[in-house]
């Protein structure tokens, strides 16, 4: 009974056939217009912001009273890895990061609980606090910033533009949010000399008295008549600055007016905590954070449309301008990506038309469409989009899966050449190959599987590479069986018959009796062959050693980032002075597209790979969109130069670049944990003075510093109860003096304007002043300062950070260019351990940075390693049904660690996580090819020749179709390797397949003949009961030599 051949039913059912053939064309092409296109595929960030405000608490009381009870809540929650606390006078911030084995879908339910976890410990944190605020949207991407700015207009001008502005973008389909950044909070100040209000015996609190009384909002009460209610109004409410002038302020029996005794000005929160400037110019920044899922190319059509109307209305002198269009960038990557997807498919067909002749080569060229076009419809059903990963996993794929395609027709021309006609031929590709061509296609995505399946935040980066080269590869498996037999029928010329029918006739030529005649040498010196290969494997082992270490590589997105990094403590217009200083620099620069300096704080994430800062007074960024990648490595080398001369050296500077992948920091970390702080920061300026002795460093930093100094007063208590005063008195007095105090709020519409009352600048803001401050009694007696209190300069940590309940300091840097973080983190590691050594149990040194990252997305991936094994040893014992065979196809795997090692010497590029997929994929590659020799070999055997023979012969046979294959992959690669991205796999995939072709062809029959060396000679199957399953149908023999021995 013959078995059911899908080839022949093909052949058979034609015109069913060719209506699938258009049904999936069209269906392919209509799912690629559908899918959605970004930059870089979504990853869940794992991480969640929780602040707290304390005003007036020291940073050492913020971290005991406060973060301390949140931090203990917060270690209970499931998925729990580390929370990191950042705590200042007054506010402390804590970061919670989940483990990245967390399932993505987990995620929003863990921030319910987190959430549920503070409401449960609100009881435990002192009174007055105002928190704790929950960011649980840190991961929003705003894919389209605006900047604002306005000539002549004012900030409320521009916040009313700019409300007007988000309104009109919420409208737009798609559109989730708009943020704003940068809003400067209106206020009206009144300032007062104390000396003058003494002077006319008010005091401070009767000012303050006088204001809230003019405008609190009290019911009036209601009239009601037989037949309505009429509720009264009184008017009179503050309602601007002219207003707040006129209040009349009574003391003493006298009735003044406040604009007589104090003045009166309009302007913004002073200072500020945050500002924006667009190109020096104050500016409001207008984020807009798009759906999850959406078109971002029609969305970004539908934005830009809104933002055409809505210049259209906007007053006069008012400027938008867009700095990050996400979009655009999109549109331009997957632009160049499938360029280089042409460029590939291109390489291939035309390595099909040279060696297989163009007609032939048509024959596998049309099977590409229809693999993409399943690969296409697949992806649209799994809502998979097209980005950096899939584009660059759909070009990986184009390589292998014409192999399928190559097999079934070489194969199908090589029967028509012995004699066969074209139906019988084309049909014989699933009597021979058809099977170990399938096991071959499924070890081969096999390779791929542990980035498919990690669980980590690297895996959900670049898990579709698994889907989209699995997806391909098995369509390619189906396509060759079903749709390349129908086109050859269709397409194939009449082949020249050898004469006589002789089917050794075409394994003849010069070519194949050299190969022959290598193959045989090999066989005849197996152990030789076994020995050399053993040793180039170890000596490639030890050139490994020779390749740098890389996590992910530089992105070529054109935006720097110069970070300044201002003494803690510093005063905001210090920082914005050295700002200016920067913007100089930057202002001419003809290679700089725009830049957009963040004051107080970083900027937006605009970026997925980007890690927003932490707000702090001291610090500044300023992102800088250059005109091109050139351009901006010129941008950096001028500004790392004027760093150099000098040019901000009131800052820390830090010019820096995007890196593909999860967001690191600095590439270079190490911290230093333990229970003392002096102790800690100790150790920490151990470990700074060692990593200095690197030349591989650069700017090596910690990420708290020196103290910073402030005023104690020491309060005479007997002489402040005299007066009837308590130190809450004196402080709640002092804030209200220097800082300002709210006295009320001036409602306009939906803005509301604060009040606030303090001391002249010439008071408040001299340091030798302060003991000349009066302070009110309660009994109405002013008193200055320095009479209740002694005033003394101390210092005290401006802050501090803990990492789950521990001091931490982290001693961080960036690395000269062309080196790479993990490579310099290993260089430093054992000097750091004679450190470690002389430290007390509770202390530790812990490497962080790009070095810990990379580790731990190695790790997602090789603890999916043996389940990889073990579906490729199914895979194979279920085709080859022994365990010699298997083990022998097995021993190739590791040949692909040769060319890699070689390549990426050669090619002196880095070895990073991108790359180490691309070393476990070629195992999955090398070993398809030896499954189909290996089960050639054995079919050679049960129809009569002697191993010796079919070892041979099945080689000689095997040989062009492997090389084809493995050129076509080979050369597919070289559009990716000139990407930043893809370049490393590509040299790895390009360099191991080239050795291991090779290999595989000489170095595995060596092996093979070694394994089974004393029965070379036998012929017929050798084991009882380890025999390789028969593929040929009954009555047929399956290869030409079988039939010539016949």
């Amino acid at each position: 009974m013959k078995r059911f051949n899908l080839s022949a039913w093909a052949v058979s059912h034609q015109t069913l056939v060719l209506f699938l053939m258009v049904v999936l064309a069209a269906a392919g092409y209509f799912s690629y217009q559908k899918l959605g296109r970004a930059e870089d595929p979504f990853f869940t960030v794992k991480v969640v912001n929780v602040s707290v405000m304390w005003p007036g608490a020291t940073s050492q009381e913020m971290q005991m009273q406060v973060a301390d009870p949140i931090e203990k809540k917060l270690q209970e929650l499931p998925f729990f890895e580390k929370v990191q606390t950042y705590s200042k006078p007054g506010f402390t911030a804590m970061q919670v990061t989940f483990r990245d084995s967390t399932p993505p879908k987990d995620v929003p339910y863990l921030f319910y609980l987190l959430r549920k976890k503070l409401v449960d410990v609100q009881g435990d944190l002192p009174a007055g606090i105002l928190g704790p605020v929950v960011n649980d949207e840190f991961s929003d991407v705003d894919s389209i910033l605006y900047m604002m700015t306005g000539e002549g207009a004012d900030y409320a001008q521009l916040k009313t533009a700019a409300e007007g502005f988000r309104q009109r973008m919420l409208k737009v389909p798609g559109v989730t949010k708009v943020d704003l950044y940068g809003i400067q909070d209106q206020r009206i100040f009144v300032e007062f000399s104390h000396a003058k209000l003494a002077t006319l015996g008010i005091t401070p609190q009767a000012l303050f008295d006088s204001l809230a009384k003019q405008n609190n909002v009290t019911p009036a009460g209601t009239v009601e008549t037989s037949s309505q209610r009429v509720p009264l109004r009184v008017t009179g409410a503050l309602d601007g600055v002219k207003a707040v002038a006129e209040t009349p302020v009574e003391s003493n029996g006298r009735v003044f007016r406040l604009g007589d005794i104090a003045t009166v000005t309009h302007g913004y929160v002073d200072p500020p905590s945050f500002v924006v400037r667009q190109e020096g110019k104050p500016a409001l920044g207008i984020g807009v954070v798009t759906a999850k899922g959406a078109n971002i190319l029609e969305l970004g059509k539908e934005v830009e449309k809104a933002t055409a109307e809505f210049m259209k209305a906007v007053p006069q002198g008012i400027d938008v301008k867009q700095i990050a269009d996400q979009p655009q960038v999109v549109e331009h990557a997957v632009g160049e990506f499938m360029h280089s997807f042409v460029e590939a498919l291109a390489i291939v067909l035309f390595v099909s038309f040279v060696a297989l002749g163009w007609r032939t080569g048509i024959v596998v060229a049309l099977s590409v469409p229809l693999v993409l076009g399943i690969v296409f419809i697949v992806m649209n059903a799994m809502s998979l989009d097209l980005h950096r990963i899939t584009l660059g996993a759909l070009i990986i794929a184009l390589g292998l899966l014409v192999d399928d395609a190559i097999i079934a027709v070489e194969m199908m021309v090589v029967k028509m050449e012995q004699g066969w006609d074209r139906f019988r031929a084309a049909s014989f590709a699933w009597e021979s190959t058809a099977f170990p061509m399938l096991t071959g296609t499924l070890v081969t995505a096999a390779g791929f599987l542990p980035i498919g399946f990690a669980n980590s935040a690297v895996g959900e980066y670049a898990g579709s590479i698994f889907w989209i080269v699995a997806i391909a590869l098995v369509a390619s498996w189906f396509v060759a069986v079903i749709f390349t037999p129908y086109i050859g029928v269709k397409l194939l010329p009449n082949i020249k018959v050898h004469a006589n029918h002789d089917p050794h006739a075409v394994y003849e030529t010069r070519m194949y009796r050299g190969l022959r005649s290598i193959v045989q040498w090999c066989v005849e010196h197996r152990i030789k062959v076994v020995v050399a290969t053993v040793g180039i494997f170890v000596a490639s082992i030890v050139g490994f050693g020779h390749v740098q270490q890389q996590f992910f590589p530089l992105s070529e997105r054109p935006e720097l980032f110069l970070q300044l990094r201002l003494p803690e403590g510093t005063a905001f217009n210090v920082t914005e002075k050295a700002v200016n200083k920067a913007e100089a620099l930057l202002k001419d620069d003809q290679d700089i597209a725009t830049y957009t300096s963040y004051v107080g704080q970083g900027s937006p994430r605009f970026w997925l790979g980007l890690n927003p800062q932490l707000p702090n007074e001291a610090f500044a960024e300023i992102v800088i969109l250059s005109k091109n990648v050139d351009a901006r490595e010129r941008i950096k080398a001028k500004l790392e130069q004027a760093v150099a001369d000098g040019a901000l050296n009131e800052a820390r500077v830090r010019v820096d670049r995007f890196n593909f992948g999860p967001p690191v920091g600095f590439p270079v970390q190490f911290r230093v944990i333990g229970p003392d702080a002096n102790k800690v920061r100790d150790i920490a300026y151990q470990v700074r003075d060692v990593m200095r002795q690197n030349p591989n460093v650069k700017d090596v930093q910690l990420d708290w510093n020196e103290q910073s100094p402030y005023l104690k007063l020491v309060v005479d208590q007997d002489r402040a109860r005299a007066l009837g005063l308590t130190p809450q008195d004196v402080s709640q007095a002092l804030a209200m003096l220097i800082s300002g105090a709210p006295v009320t709020t001036i409602r306009d519409g939906i803005e509301k304007v604060g009040v606030v009352a303090r001391a002249v600048p010439s008071e408040r803001l001299d340091l030798g002043r302060v003991g000349d401050l009066t302070i009110t009694s309660r009994n109405g007696v002013a008193v200055p300062l320095q009479q209740i209190a002694k005033i003394e300069y101390a210092h005290e940590e401006p802050i501090l950070w803990r990492r789950n309940r521990d001091m931490a300091i982290t001693v961080r840097s960036d690395v000269v260019d062309g080196v790479q973080a993990p490579d310099v983190t290993t260089q430093i590691a054992p000097k750091l351990k004679e450190i470690q050594d002389h430290l007390e149990p509770a202390y530790r040194i812990e490497p962080g940075g790009a070095f810990e990252e990379s580790a731990k997305g190695n790790a997602s991936i090789f603890v999916l390693f043996p389940v990889m094994v073990m579906v490729m040893l199914t895979l194979l014992m279920i085709q080859l049904q022994s365990f010699s065979r298997l083990l022998l196809v097995f021993l190739t795997a590791p040949l692909g660690i040769v060319g890699a090692s070689l390549g990426l010497n050669v090619a002196n590029q880095p070895f990073g996580f991108v790359a180490l997929l691309g070393l476990i994929a070629l195992a999955g590659m090398i070993m398809r090819n030896a499954v189909i020799l290996v089960d050639q070999i054995e079919t050679d055997v049960s129809h009569g020749l002697t191993r010796r023979e079919a070892i041979v012969e099945a080689t000689v046979r095997r040989a062009r179709p492997v090389v084809l294959t493995a050129l076509a992959a080979i050369l597919a690669m070289i559009p990716l390797s000139r990407s930043a991205f893809w370049g490393p796999m590509a040299i790895t995939i390009m360099g191991g397949l080239f050795v291991a072709t090779f290999l595989t062809l000489l170095y595995l029959p060596g092996l093979y003949a070694l394994w089974f060396r004393k029965t070379l000679e036998e012929s017929g199957p050798s084991e009882q009961t380890d025999t390789a399953p028969q593929h040929a149908a009954e009555g047929e023999l399956a290869f030409p030599l079988a039939e010539a021995a016949e």
